[in-house]
């Protein structure tokens, strides 16, 4: 599991790369053709990475019950993020997970409500969310490296 966490948290790293390099006008900016924009994706993994990991294990998640409902699956970008919400999403790209790799080794994960994701794959267990949640974050991760050509 540790490598898996690791895994996220290279994820996180080159999430964090890409927004460093654009303005918070082009971290909003939703070019032609898309649906989103980098700053949307960003927070969209990390609000995703706590439902998975943390609601779906009865357990309490670290974003506000705000940030879910702006970003969760089936939304998309209402109003432009402020300084301040691109601030807060950067640092929870990385506390988010520091406390997942502490809980992980203190062994809260012990129940799960099993989740059939809109992949078609069931999630089953925490071990189990956290190792999709790779797969997700790679696929947002790809999305954004195409954003990031049209700002």
């Amino acid at each position: 599991m540790n490598q898996t966490l690791n895994v996220n948290t290279t994820s996180r790293n080159m999430i964090s790369k890409i927004l460093e390099n654009f303005t918070l006008e082009q971290l909003n900016k939703i070019p032609d053709g898309f649906s989103n924009n980098l700053i949307w994706n960003a927070a969209h993994v990390i609000v995703t990475q706590q439902l998975l990991v943390y609601k779906l294990s009865g357990l309490p998640v670290m974003v506000s019950e705000e940030m879910i409902e702006k970003y969760k699956k089936g939304t998309k970008p209402e109003q432009d993020a402020t300084q301040a919400e691109v601030d807060e999403i950067k640092s929870l790209l990385f506390s988010t997970i520091e406390k997942t790799k502490e809980d992980y080794t203190n062994g809260i994960f012990e129940n799960y409500n099993e989740y059939p994701t809109s992949t078609g794959f069931v999630l089953t267990s925490a071990e189990g969310a956290m190792n999709f949640n790779n797969f997700h974050e790679g696929l947002h991760i790809g999305i954004m490296m195409s954003l990031r050509k049209f700002l």
